[in-house]
């Protein structure tokens, strides 16, 4: 730690990684100092957390006091502290740093993946409190069984139900199991069907047999439980299936039946109300629903495997004028943000329960299923999938319907019939040039969620098909949809506009421009030739090169004037 990275931290205040202690009205005490860390180490995420003692609460740095008996502060008696007074020991890295002529105390805490406590018994944990500042709050039984869940440490669908018996299980829930596996068209594990009802049931995991003694997990109760067993031994499992009008709720149900039985009737209630309208495709029919089913069967499944089931709250399925939502309990697992959810490796919160899904051929045995519901959710000329209003303690899905773009889809179909099958990156590359126009590769790359170079490669791909057009170079280059996609696409004047003028054209519009005001700016020339930032310094750096401009001024005061030799 040196005192420029120190200087950072302080300036960006605290964090849910950095806590300031400060030490001007009292001095921290070894209980205080020690619950400090017990909270860093609790928090989420796996980067390092930052105690630093001798920072008051608005960043002023008033220095660490020493010890009470007049010796200086002694960072290995700190560390030796730590590692005593906290159960399992965190071993913590302390320091001394000068800062501003005063000694920070910087303890860096790493995280860890069971909860620490106190050698007391006190549990914390860093979090966001009802002010929006972050705290040290209690941390219970409930949330350490959660967070160990969403760390894969933990499988709650394995758990024993100690009050849970052989006969809580369902004997037709064991035939509808078989059945989705007949169902799913060679999706599901076949090899199921000629087993016993105990001996699928030791299959899947849902229980333990001890000699003659049955021991039924989660698993067995999601599945194949009677309602009554449920909901006397697992009261947080609830479904939700609500339809809204405006303010107003038509329809408003809970069910506390097992999973299967809870996937079709919210399937069946879905397919009642799901309307769809024709393409034709040459003599090819394509129906184009307002939700894909696929898509929806996806996420409804994700949001009864990944919900945590240690929290009290329903699964809801909420059909409103123009969007589904759907919601779970639970954030996403630990690992998952937004900005990677399509490309980081599967993380179910519940492995064995994921597992029964995949071999009742409910889901995909890829584990892809964000995958298929971006994909079905484009390919249908519908906005890709949300996630957005998701939050750390649950993760709220919304597919759009409202008004298909029917173009955009009979362009997929053709180019799938044509043997060019569209990926997933291509398709969301397509619909948002679609609707943002242009796009450079950063902004391809956040849309992918992959590197730049894979992001230009797919690009340069749809180029390859005559879909997408270049323009520009480097870092300036950026893309747009071609004549021909906006022709298939209904709209011939798109390309008019978003094309604009060429080079030369451009060139002689600036020229003109310092010719009657003497001068231009970047901006201007970028407001003049309808271009972005990077685009009018490109150019201008050409018309410098060229000579017909000469660049004067300094930083943010530069601008653009006719060069000496081309006055006339």
């Amino acid at each position: 730690m040196t005192s420029e990275r120190l200087r950072q931290l302080i300036e960006h205040g605290e964090t849910l990684d950095v806590e300031f202690k400060g030490e001007e009205r009292h001095p921290v005490n070894d209980r205080e100092l020690v619950e400090s860390v017990v909270c860093l180490a609790n928090r989420p995420g796996d980067s390092p957390g930052w105690l630093l003692v001798g920072v008051e609460d608005d960043g002023r740095i008033t220095g660490a006091r020493s010890r009470p008996d007049g010796g200086k502060i002694d960072p290995r008696h700190v560390q030796a502290l730590i590692a005593n007074q906290t159960r399992p020991s965190l071993t913590a890295t302390v320091m001394l740093v000068t800062l501003e002529s005063r000694d920070v105390l910087v303890i860096q805490v790493p995280p860890s993946r069971f909860p620490v406590g106190t050698a007391r018994g006190q549990y914390l944990r860093r979090a966001m409190g009802h002010r929006g500042e972050p705290e040290c709050i209690p941390y219970h039984f409930h949330e350490m069984q959660a967070r160990q869940t969403a760390q894969g440490v933990q499988d709650y669908s394995a758990l024993a139900v100690p009050q849970a018996t052989w006969d809580d299980l369902d004997p037709l829930e064991f035939d509808r199991f078989r059945r989705s596996i007949r169902e799913s068209r060679g999706r599901g594990d076949e090899a199921l069907l000629q087993l016993s009802n105990e001996e699928l049931a030791k299959a899947l995991g849902a229980i333990d047999v001890n000699h003659e003694r049955h021991v039924v997990r989660m698993l067995g109760l999601l599945i194949f439980g009677h309602e009554e067993s449920l909901r006397r031994c697992l009261p947080t499992h609830e479904a939700a299936f609500q339809v809204v009008s405006g303010t107003r709720v038509e329809v408003n149900d809970f069910f506390r039946w097992p999973l299967l039985r809870t996937m079709e009737e919210l399937l069946s209630r879905f397919r009642a109300r799901n309307r769809e309208q024709e393409l034709m495709v040459g003599l090819l029919r394509v129906g184009v629903p307002d939700y894909p089913e696929r898509a929806f069967r996806e996420a409804l499944a994700n949001a009864l495997i990944h919900r945590d089931y240690s929290q009290l709250g329903a699964v809801h399925v909420q059909l409103h004028h123009e969007h589904i939502e759907i919601s779970n309990p639970g954030g996403f697992p630990e690992g998952v943000r937004l900005d990677n959810l399509l490309v980081t490796p599967p993380r179910p919160r519940n492995l064995l329960l994921a597992d029964a899904f995949k071999r009742a051929g409910i889901v995909e045995r890829t584990a892809r299923g964000i995958d298929t519901i971006f994909y079905e959710q484009l390919r249908s000329g519908r906005p890709a999938p949300s996630y957005e209003r998701s939050t750390e303690t649950g993760v709220v899905l919304v597919l759009q319907g409202g008004e298909a773009s029917l173009e955009f889809v009979r362009l997929v179909v053709e180019e799938n019939r044509a043997n060019r099958l569209l990926l997933l990156d291509e398709v969301l590359l397509l619909n948002g040039l679609r609707q943002e126009r242009s796009l450079l590769t950063s902004r391809a790359a956040q849309m992918i969620q992959k590197p730049e170079p894979e992001a230009r490669a797919v690009l340069q791909r749809l180029v390859e098909a005559g879909l997408v057009e270049a323009r520009g170079e480097r870092k300036a280059r950026t893309y747009h949809l071609s004549s021909a996609a906006y022709r298939r696409l209904g709209q011939k004047a798109e390309y008019i506009r978003q094309r604009g003028f060429e080079p030369l054209q451009q060139e002689q519009m600036i020229l003109q421009f310092v010719d009657k005001h003497g001068r231009i700016t970047r901006r201007e020339a970028a407001g003049l030739c309808m271009l972005s930032s990077a685009q009018a310094r490109y150019i201008l750096s050409v018309m410098v090169r060229e000579k017909q401009l000469e660049r004067q001024g300094e930083k943010r005061g530069v601008f653009y004037v006719r060069a000496p030799e081309n006055m006339d």
